[in-house]
């Protein structure tokens, strides 16, 4: 039973999990938009949203915590220069998934999640 567990284990062990998450974290805030599966969409999602959160105050502090979510400086520079100021005045609610087409191969529900 899987009570009072949180999260989806996306069928990967720990560490292929977190990297997983980072890189599509990393893909969201770089490319603003990226297709993706819903499971996956619905795992990232409050990443991406405390990334962006934590950007709005360009501290030292806040790049030191981004710093340790992203595996690179790009999308740190990128929330702390264009998206925090962008959504400053935005109380939460940064991304919007839209539902796809199931994909071919495998019937997989995809989205398209993006920055609003």
């Amino acid at each position: 039973m899987r009570h009072r567990k949180k999260g989806k284990v996306l069928g990967r062990a720990k560490a292929p999990r977190d990297a997983l998450l980072r890189h599509l974290a990393t893909a969201v805030i770089l490319y603003e938009k990226i297709k993706t599966t819903q499971a996956k969409a619905k795992a990232v999602r409050p990443l991406v949203e405390k990334a962006i959160t934590t950007g709005k105050k360009p501290t030292l502090a806040a790049r030191r915590n981004l710093m340790k979510l992203f595996y690179t400086d790009h999308p740190v520079k990128k929330i702390l220069e264009v998206l925090g100021p962008r959504y400053i005045s935005r109380p939460g609610g940064y991304t919007r998934t839209t539902k796809l087409a199931p994909r071919k191969n495998d019937g997989a529900e995809m989205v398209q999640i993006e920055l609003v």
